[in-house]
């Protein structure tokens, strides 16, 4: 298993950018791969993207697709959310997570049981 800990949140006007961080603790950071998150209140948790073990294949959600750019740096046992173009839509608590159950499909919550504390995105219009 591994730990995580994102950083990198905030406010943000709409038509900006922010890059989102999450630092794994553990040996196998590449084993997994790796997906990022976001809730708001009321609502499910709901995928944004995901990256393999290696970093060669990404995933995305039709709506962040074209604006999110998701990697990862295996060397820092570090993965990336770079976002641009905001919009207030986006607003949510954004979470990291490490894909354990490889018998679902990355875009699948099921697939991820280690998760980090999330860190707060808000997007003004």
């Amino acid at each position: 298993q591994v730990q995580l800990v994102e950083s990198g949140g905030g406010l943000v006007q709409a038509g900006g950018s922010l890059r989102l961080s999450c630092a794994a603790s553990g040996r196998t950071f590449s084993s997994y791969a790796m997906g990022w998150f976001r809730q708001t209140p009321g609502k499910e948790r709901e995928f944004v993207a995901a990256v393999s073990g290696l970093g060669l294949s990404t995933y995305y959600a039709d709506s962040v697709k074209g604006r999110f750019t998701i990697s990862r740096d295996n060397a820092k046992n570090t993965v990336y959310l770079q976002m641009n173009n905001l919009k207030p839509e986006d607003t949510a608590v954004y979470s990291c997570a490490a894909r354990t159950k490889r018998e679902y499909e990355v875009v699948d919550l099921t697939a991820y049981d280690c998760w980090g504390q999330g860190t707060q995105v808000t997007v003004s219009s």
